[in-house]
């Protein structure tokens, strides 16, 4: 007798019946309605990656001149950091409209409660919370890419590949982001997204890059998302393809769909049992 699995059992197995309607885009259109008069406070994030460029690349730029950069060409240090500090603005929009307003609306506000009353599904709900991260993500992404492009900081054409790889790269954290939440409890947890994300944009290359490291440690540090983000970004803005790229694409499409499942599985527990 065979064992394998049909793709309706193997489906319903990741998605059981009641988890999706559907209907994620109802969640999308109320972010939509609910920010149209808030809209500053969606790009409040943006300027933090802006200010360090501007900064930074003043600054530094000034000391350090050229760094190598991939493929082994010289480019100017400006150069180097912009497509890291774009993977940040990626991450930054995400994360924190993953984090703390998901906390504040699961926790305080009821809002997925009331969602969950409807013909919501929980997966419905995580879909469209988890769009409005990456639409945020995207919006930070798009407007910090202007300014690489006004700067002159991009050298080839894949450089038009910079937002969609932003945008894979905000639904990956805002889906991680989610599900992270859904196991917070009180509001001092939310310091904690301080704690690894700082650390994270400060060490994992967004500066310089990682042989100033033991070989230990770049292992270690190759292996966490924003490093992913980085490479991936900075590859594509100097024209620079390989086959490493590919595993970067397949590292944020394996976060981003175990960030909706299990996000999906936890308000399902929580709020329907």
């Amino acid at each position: 007798m065979s064992t394998t699995l049909s793709t309706p059992t193997l489906t319903l197995r990741i998605v059981p019946p009641g988890m999706y309607a559907g209907r994620g885009h109802v969640v999308l259109e109320r972010a939509f309605k609910v920010y149209r008069r808030g809209w500053m406070l969606i790009f409040s994030g943006f300027f933090e990656p802006l200010f360090y460029l501007f900064s930074l690349g003043t600054g530094l730029h000034s000391l350090v001149g050229t760094v190598i950069g991939p493929g082994g060409h010289p480019i100017s240090y400006s150069a180097f950091i912009a497509p890291a500090l774009l993977a940040s603005s990626a991450m930054n929009g995400a994360i924190y409209d993953s984090t703390m307003n998901v906390f504040f609306k699961m926790k305080y506000g009821k809002i997925y409660d009331g969602m969950l009353a409807t013909s919501l599904g929980p997966m419905d709900v995580a879909i469209g919370e988890i769009a409005w991260a990456l639409i945020r993500g995207g919006l930070y992404s798009a407007g910090f890419l202007v300014v690489m492009f006004a700067m002159g900081l991009t050298a080839s054409l894949w450089a038009l590949a910079l937002l969609p790889a932003a945008l894979l790269i905000a639904f990956a954290f805002g889906a991680v982001g989610m599900s992270v939440t859904t196991y917070m409890k009180t509001i001092q947890d939310l310091d904690m997204v301080q704690v690894v994300i700082l650390p994270m944009f400060l060490f994992s290359g967004t500066f310089y890059g990682l042989d100033v490291y033991p070989r230990w440690l770049q292992i270690a540090v190759e292996c966490l998302p924003l490093n992913q983000g980085i490479e991936l970004l900075r590859g594509l803005n100097a024209g620079v393809l390989d086959a490493a790229m590919l595993g970067h694409v397949a590292y944020f499409a394996a976060m981003a769909a175990a960030g909706v499942v299990v996000t999906s599985r936890r308000l399902d527990k929580l709020l329907l049992r």
